[in-house]
């Protein structure tokens, strides 16, 4: 029996989630695809008992696939672990937190049969969101789409449905800093959109700290341009070209009023301002040195250490020998 879609769900502490997600994805799928069908539910080293969950759910219904990693690689690796694994003719990727409503999923399926579309985005709207939020999101966005190279839609994330040839497309970029809304973005394919309304988290807590953030948007800056170092040159080009000037002022100043004490405020001016802009030059520059030399490591993107070995010809989800002997040393 083939495989119509590929559910991929990336989970961090998503244990008390996970039933009420797999419930709701059988009503919203089977209607529309019968069993042909899977969801595979990625472990991303999570802390609580999202991997006992995910083996539970595998052993007992037929349609679930779990990968269990060794430790925490972050949401890329569980996205790209996903996909991989999937054997769907298209696939989705969505939260385990239910804030990307499965629901949405037949309206999205229905569109790309429809119009023959490489993606479908689902879309979430602002409403809802704070002034301030909003704000600095919208401001977000003009920045990036003015450094970089691709142009990201505000609210649309990865919560998505791909056609296989768009998938085979993703998996052949196999650079190790992913910023996957850039590549969706980067590999093109024709696009539909689908708008919803934001869903309220339904257990847990979000794993996106303001540090986490911030990180975020500096990979969706630097991951695909080197603008910023452009504009460091330009930076380092204007700061020469005012400094001459002011060399240009203070001899004219010499020749109309003779010798006279430079002015400490303007010294201490220039020193801070000339040490910030270098500080600056030397970090954007480090930003692409070291992902240069995390490039050349060419390190897995992820450890898969229990898969529970989904078989999409038998239907059935067995635990891997791993697995099998951890719950025998647990007995």
């Amino acid at each position: 029996m083939s495989i119509r879609l590929s559910v991929v769900v990336p989970c961090y502490n998503e244990g008390d989630n996970l039933e009420k997600l797999c419930n709701e994805l059988q009503s919203a799928l089977d209607p529309i695809l019968s069993k042909q069908w899977e969801l595979i539910l990625v472990d991303d080293g999570s802390k609580d008992h999202t991997a006992a969950k995910i083996r539970s759910l595998a052993a007992h219904k037929p349609y679930i696939h779990g990968l269990i990693f060794s430790r925490n690689f972050g949401k890329e690796s569980a996205m790209l672990a996903g996909i991989t694994a999937s054997h769907g003719d298209r696939i989705v990727i969505m939260d385990g937190d239910l804030q990307h409503p499965p629901s949405l999923i037949p309206e999205m399926y229905q569109r790309m049969t429809e119009t023959g579309c490489g993606q479908v985005i689902a879309k979430r709207n602002r409403k809802g969101d704070g002034f301030v939020r909003t704000l600095f999101s919208k401001l977000y966005y003009r920045l990036v789409n003015a450094l970089t190279d691709v142009v990201f839609e505000d609210g649309a994330g990865d919560f998505r449905m791909l056609s296989r040839p768009a998938v085979d497309a993703l998996l052949q970029l196999g650079e190790d800093n992913r910023f996957s809304k850039g590549l969706f973005v980067w590999i093109g394919f024709p696009t539909e959109t689908i708008e919803y309304e934001n869903v309220s988290r339904e257990a847990g807590q979000s794993a996106w700290t303001p540090a986490k953030l911030i990180n975020y948007a500096v990979d969706g800056v630097v991951s695909f341009n080197v603008k910023p170092l452009r504009i460091v040159i330009y930076i380092g080009g204007l700061t020469v070209f005012l400094a001459f000037l002011y060399v240009l002022f203070l001899i004219g100043q010499w020749a109309i009023y003779g010798i006279s004490v430079p002015g400490y405020i303007t010294t201490i001016a220039v020193l801070v301002g000339l040490s910030g802009i270098q500080f600056l030059a030397l970090g954007v520059i480090g930003e692409y040195v070291g992902r240069i030399y995390k490039e050349t490591k060419q390190r897995p993107h992820y450890i898969v250490a229990i898969d529970t070995q989904y078989d999409p010809q038998k239907g059935a989800a067995a635990l891997s020998q791993e697995s099998s002997k951890q719950d025998v040393n647990e007995g």
